[in-house]
């Protein structure tokens, strides 16, 4: 049986991730029309990968009887300066590798390999998107 602990903990992912796929969708809309397409068609990918991760989150808190949330965490202001929300996205990114180590501890006390591999996994494509963004904003900078 998980801990209420590790089901919040789970939600507080949700909310994450839900939060971040609206910003980075809206990042790709404003991208389409400042003229950087390229930056915005990663966006949009991201974007449906962050869906993607709270929609798995959302199962597994189903699966040890919790309830997901519907309420994203703060979303992060949407500009369309590509600089400044490259680094914004990566402050977002390194929150959500600290917020799913934590996570993957939690599971691991608790004997909950399943919830461990799937933290893990996300957490790979997590530092995956925080080496793009840097990719990007070095790429903008230049």
């Amino acid at each position: 049986m998980s801990s209420e602990k590790l089901k919040d903990m789970l939600n507080q992912a949700i909310a994450r991730e839900l939060a971040v796929s609206i910003s980075y969708m809206w990042q790709h809309v404003m991208m389409a029309y400042a003229g950087a397409g390229s930056v915005g068609s990663v966006m949009k990918k991201i974007a449906i990968i962050e869906m993607t991760h709270a929609e798995e989150i959302a199962e597994r808190l189903v699966r040890l009887g919790g309830t997901p949330t519907t309420e994203p965490a703060k979303i992060a202001a949407v500009t369309s300066d590509t600089e400044e929300m490259l680094k914004v996205n990566l402050e977002l990114e390194e929150d959500a590798t600290r917020l799913y180590r934590r996570i993957i501890g939690r599971a691991s006390t608790e004997n909950d390999s399943v919830t461990r591999k799937l933290f893990e996994e996300i957490l790979e494509d997590e530092e995956h998107h925080h080496s793009t963004f840097t990719t990007l904003l070095e790429t903008v900078r230049s």
